[in-house]
């Protein structure tokens, strides 16, 4: 059988980066950006206040207080995105609000909560010191800092720092597009009623939405039968508009394999077993030359382990990202375990920590590869490499943490 590291290894030798598009900024969002970002300009590009209230000489106001307040002449009102120029001299103030430049001659801002609220005169009743209240240009962002690196995946607070910085578009690696496809005349859709030897088809859901953990645009393609021309024609017209395809179901060895018998041979796939467990049929290889596909087993956690495994890191290198696993943690086992020997074993459980902050990991009960409520109770994997058959409670393991 053909080893874990080996399978992934021709998987990432296969799968290319997608090429960057320039987006709009509104377009943008859980792309992967493909240059660095600079700022053109200082942030804040000038002084301005934090405060509505009143730009004052902190000498001005230095003897303020509730018992002996300070009067100050009001020459004027600023308000944010005032282009005007102002200045102030001693004995006198501008009133402010937040944003807006801060004028020549200020050193501080009174808030309007610590004064009368005059339009005319103010009284001030404390003192602020040099400095108060006021943002400096430059305080946030300095011109020519690098602001986002190449790499980063843009969310919300990144593309509100693109349009900081005057960004209408960006270079972006775009969010992959995946068909997810499950294959077996057994399955009915969620929702319908199931009948004698029929059972709920759960991996297209479950893929689709692993998909979209990994910042991919999941399309489920739903559920084909065994009809071999229907499984074709159904994978070659996701070709026309995925970046990537999965299939579950139909790569073993029994009589009604169909994507096996309807894809060996096509473009560069590939059959075989990997020595893991659960997962150990797997199928991969490029159609059209340039579309990966995965075909992936038909039990729901082989399916769910194999995408974690083979997937997830193919569509990070798709997206310009590191191939990279879930993350990996060492952990103290809570309870015995065995595994068999020559097999890569990914056993689900609960991860956790202890009252030192240590790692602590907990085996399911259940570790079939049809078992999904042990899935859906688990938060990460232990990982049981090939040479080792038994461990004992109190003795590390490495753990994938799940999304």
């Amino acid at each position: 059988m053909k080893r874990v590291d080996e399978h992934l290894a021709d998987i990432l030798g296969s799968v290319r980066e997608l090429p960057p598009l320039e987006l709009a900024l509104s377009e943008a969002s859980g792309g992967v950006l493909a240059e660095p970002v600079t700022a053109p300009v200082d942030l804040p590009p000038f002084d301005n206040s934090a405060m509505d209230g009143y730009a004052v000489l902190a000498a001005d106001v230095a003897a303020a207080s509730e018992t002996s307040p300070v009067s100050l002449s009001v020459v004027g009102d600023i308000a944010a995105g005032d282009q005007g120029a102002y200045g102030i001299a001693p004995g006198l103030c501008a009133r402010i609000m937040t944003g807006a430049p801060l004028p020549g001659g200020a050193d501080a801002i009174v808030p309007v909560e610590w004064t009368d609220g005059g339009t005319a005169k103010v009284t001030i009743r404390r003192a602020a010191t040099p400095g108060h209240y006021i943002r400096r240009a430059g305080e946030d962002v300095t011109a020519g800092q690098t602001v986002l690196p190449a790499g980063t995946r843009l969310g919300a607070a990144q593309i509100g720092m693109l349009a900081a910085v005057g960004r209408a578009r960006v270079l972006v690696h775009p969010r992959p597009r995946v068909a997810v496809l499950s294959t077996g005349s057994e399955l009915v859709e969620p929702g319908r009623p199931v009948g004698p030897g029929q059972i709920w088809d759960s991996n297209s859901f479950a893929l689709t939405a692993a998909v979209t953990e990994v910042g991919g645009v999941g399309f489920r393609a739903g559920s084909v039968g065994d009809d071999p021309r229907e499984v074709l024609a159904t994978i070659e017209e996701q070709l026309a508009s995925a970046d990537l395809i999965i299939t579950s179901g139909g790569v073993s060895m029994g009589a009604y394999d169909v994507v096996k018998e309807v894809l060996s041979g096509l473009g560069t796939m590939r059959f075989e077993k990997v020595a893991m467990r659960p997962g150990k049929p797997q199928g991969f290889g490029l159609l059209d030359d340039r579309v990966p596909v995965f075909t992936l087993p038909g039990n729901p956690v082989s399916a769910y382990v194999s995408f974690q495994v083979f997937v997830r890191p193919a569509l990070r290198a798709l997206q310009g990202l590191p191939p990279a696993p879930p993350r990996t943690v060492r952990a103290y086992l809570a309870a015995p375990i065995t595994s068999p020997e020559g097999l890569r074993h990914y056993l689900r459980a609960e991860l956790s920590t202890d009252a030192d902050g240590d790692y602590r990991v907990f085996p399911a009960e259940a570790q079939g590869s049809h078992q999904v409520f042990a899935l859906a109770s688990s938060n990460a994997l232990i990982v049981l490499p090939e040479d080792v058959t038994e461990l004992q409670a109190g003795d590390t393991v490495d753990v994938l943490e799940l999304p």
